[in-house]
């Protein structure tokens, strides 16, 4: 039996940087993975091929209506799918390939197939041809991610009834795409096939989309996608999908109950979210407990019930998303070796990629209104910024929220061009518990998309120059 001193399960976000940490501090650390890749759907299936896809169908959509208007001329763009997806898969290789070779450099040994948590300290795994591997450890982490969701009575077929998966891979771009759900993963692989022709209609149940968020943001972005050719149906439920005139026939029923309709439509995306995923891993057998929504249960050093067995990313409770995995993988890694590892849960960006992008940090209006906390609010449209309107990007705004007693911002919103990177200034000043004065008065190049930032701190006290 081979002996580490800490073995992950699953390579992901999470468990790859874990066991990337916990070598640099000099433990013998070994990883599980039941894909023949690292990298996990992150980098596999989710993150990375979604935002090649999203990038190239950006461009494309740019040079069919964007272009002209810059005085650039290059005709009606072609689109060659197979070659978009050429670039999407080669945009996977090379991250994961980038995984397994920080592995060999930091000295960890990976082992392929399906990992089982047998008794405390053990771990057991089966490769595909049936072999069994025994492993033991001090410390072993689970980090196995999350999978699909699924809704009663659809079948995912990752053909015409696909999740995230199917929806990277379309043979074709189809002429209706209906979307099941209106949160990030729904609007981003939605954007990908409206940008590339096809007709999308996103049914949620809600009464809005991108649930969580905050609300001005995403009332905003709805009427932006509405005019990028979104159909938005909400407060709607699907409860069926069946085959009709050679396509598909889908049942939508208003949520608070009345009559339904029936939508057609070429590929259906079911995108109503993500569980975690611990199959197989023997956790019932050694004690580890779950919760009602089966998460792994942990305290705040990411321990289990078991002594020895620990847990991170999106099979515990917090948003899952693969940044915060990362952030605990280290912080567990530095737990374990006796240092201070840490997470501020409270300064966690979340980003939506699509065109315009949406970004925020900390709380919104509606959580602040909830939890009685008076607060400023400062908002600065990209109309009235000058890098924004030469680059024909003027959609969105940014909305900063503070403290109204201390002027500490608690929450940054933004819905705009590069959004995603505009966040992380507030996400830097929040974790130094910096005010909205703080962010006015630090000097912001000119002419830039983060000059908006700036005027919405410096509009939190009514004093926005260029409005």
């Amino acid at each position: 039996m081979s002996a580490y001193d800490l073995i992950v399960i699953g390579t992901g976000p999470g468990g790859y940087v874990c066991a990337i940490r916990a070598a640099q501090l000099g433990m013998k650390v070994a990883v599980v993975e039941k894909r023949k890749t690292h990298g996990g759907t992150c980098l596999n299936i989710g993150c990375i091929p979604s935002k090649a896809l999203l990038h190239a169908s950006e461009l494309f959509a740019e040079a069919g209506h964007g272009f002209k208007k810059l005085g650039i001329d290059v005709g009606t763009p072609k689109l060659d799918l197979a070659a978009m997806m050429g670039h999407k898969d080669a945009t996977v290789e090379a991250n994961v390939g980038g995984i397994a070779y920080l592995f060999k450099k930091n000295k960890i040994e990976p082992f392929i197939g399906t990992g089982r948590i047998t008794a405390p300290g053990q771990v057991s795994v089966t490769a595909e041809d049936g072999g069994v591997q025994e492993l033991s450890a001090k410390a072993i982490v689970i980090a196995t991610g999350s999978d699909v969701a699924g809704l009663p009575g659809i079948t995912i077929d990752e053909q015409r009834v696909v999740s995230s998966t199917g929806a990277l891979a379309l043979a074709e771009v189809p002429e209706k795409l209906l979307v099941i759900g209106a949160g990030v993963i729904g609007l981003e692989l939605g954007s990908v096939w409206s940008r590339l022709g096809a007709k999308v209609t996103v049914v949620e149940y809600l009464d809005r989309i991108l649930p969580g968020m905050d609300g001005e943001v995403a009332k905003q972005f709805q009427r932006i996608l509405a005019k990028q050719g979104f159909d938005f149906r909400l407060g709607a439920k699907v409860t069926g999908v069946a085959e009709a005139d050679g396509g598909l026939g889908v049942t939508v029923e208003p949520a608070a109950g009345g009559e339904a309709e029936t939508i057609a439509a070429d590929v259906v995306l079911v995108a109503v979210g993500r569980k975690p995923y611990t199959d197989g891993l023997g956790l019932e057998e050694v004690g580890v407990k779950l919760d009602g929504r089966g998460r792994v249960e942990t305290d705040g050093h990411y321990k289990t019930s078991v002594d020895g067995i620990y847990a991170i990313g999106d099979v515990i409770v917090g948003p899952m998303l693969a940044h915060k995995a990362e952030d605990e993988g280290i912080a567990l890694a530095e737990i374990l070796a006796g240092q201070a590892g840490h997470v501020n849960y409270d300064v966690i960006p979340g980003v939506v990629y699509t065109m315009p992008e949406v970004a925020s940090v900390g709380r919104t209006e509606e959580e602040l209104k909830t939890a009685g906390i008076a607060y400023n609010a400062g908002k600065f449209p990209f109309t009235a910024n000058g890098r924004a309107k030469a680059t024909l990007h003027t959609d969105g705004f940014v909305k900063v929220l503070a403290d109204a007693e201390t002027d500490r911002v608690l929450g940054v919103h933004i819905v705009g061009a590069g959004a995603g990177e505009l966040i992380h200034e507030a996400a830097v000043l929040m974790e130094f518990g910096g005010s909205a004065e703080d962010l006015a008065r630090t000097c912001h190049a000119h002419p830039t998309m983060s000059e908006a930032v700036k005027e919405a701190a410096l509009n939190v006290d009514k004093r926005a120059i260029h409005i």
